[in-house]
Parts: structure tokens; sequence; C-alpha cells
């Protein structure tokens, strides 16, 4: 027996029944860190839904995970959209973008214009924070390094809203 696992594009279109809106309960531990009180809905998004919010992202500008968060509710009528989810379909976008490219594909997702709260690259996209650091730099974006993170300086003016 074979253990196929599934590619990155194959993760990306498996919507597993999402997106899905969610109640948040009495008794959640994670809707005060998300701002969200019991009552208020949140949405899991499907992983096509981040990619198509990260694919969207012209030259020139740069989008948030937080940002795609607000887009996502605004989109399904939540106080919000799960982080966790989010983040993990986020990634998910860009290693199948990485995949396209490893196949001679051109038309991909931007996957490094999209940035972690505060300008942060994210050092889990393919190629890690140097490869990001590499494609930001050609378009023009000057990358410092704060610690052990790297941060695109100034990138709050060029945001996606």
């Amino acid at each position: 027996m074979t253990d196929k696992r599934k590619s990155w594009q194959e993760k990306l279109t498996d919507n597993k029944g999402l997106p899905n809106i969610v109640k948040c309960e009495e008794n959640d531990r994670f809707g005060p860190r998300w701002g969200i009180k019991p009552g208020d809905t949140f949405v899991i998004p499907a992983p096509v839904e981040v990619d198509e919010i990260m694919g969207k992202v012209p030259y020139g500008k740069l989008i948030t995970i937080n940002i795609i968060r607000e887009k996502l509710s605004q989109k399904h009528g939540t106080k919000a959209a799960c982080p966790i989810t989010t983040g993990i379909f986020a990634r998910i976008a860009a290693e199948a973008a990485a995949e396209k490219v490893a196949e001679g594909k051109k038309d991909i997702t931007p996957y490094w214009r999209t940035l972690k709260a505060g300008g942060v690259i994210n050092e889990k996209y393919p190629g890690g924070v140097e490869h990001q650091k590499e494609l930001l730099e050609k378009e023009g974006y000057k990358v410092i390094s704060k610690g052990k993170q790297y941060i695109v300086v100034d990138f709050e003016k060029y945001l996606v809203k």
C-alpha cells in the first residue's frame, strides 16, 4: 500500500465543508483573544477564499493576515475570521504557489506580499525569510531585520484596503 500525500494544490482545493460560521460560546477560551464575545459569530474560511484574496494583491501592494481576516469577516457578515485557520490556509496557498512554480507555471499567487502583523515576513512560507526578502526587494521594498524577524520598512504605505 502506498502512502500518497496530497499535494499543496490538492489541499488548497479541499474545502472540507468550509466556510463555516461559528457562534462564540460562553466558555470559548480563544474568543476574547480575537476580540469576539460570547454570542458573536466568526467564520472559519475555506482555503480557496484565503488564496483568492492573496492572489488579488497587485504588484506594488502588500496585505497582512489581519486584513485578510477583515475581508473574510466582511464577506461572511461575521464579527471576525478565525486567525488560526486563516494563517494555515495562507501557508497552504503559498506552498501551492511554490508547487506551481516548480511545475513551470507563471500565474501564481504572490504569497510573499502577504505579511504577518507589523509587516513581518512569514518564516513558514516557501524558501523561508531569505527567499521572500529577495522577492520583496526585487519589487522595490526595503526589508530590515529586527532581532530574529524581518520586517518590510513602511509596509503600512503599501497595504491594500
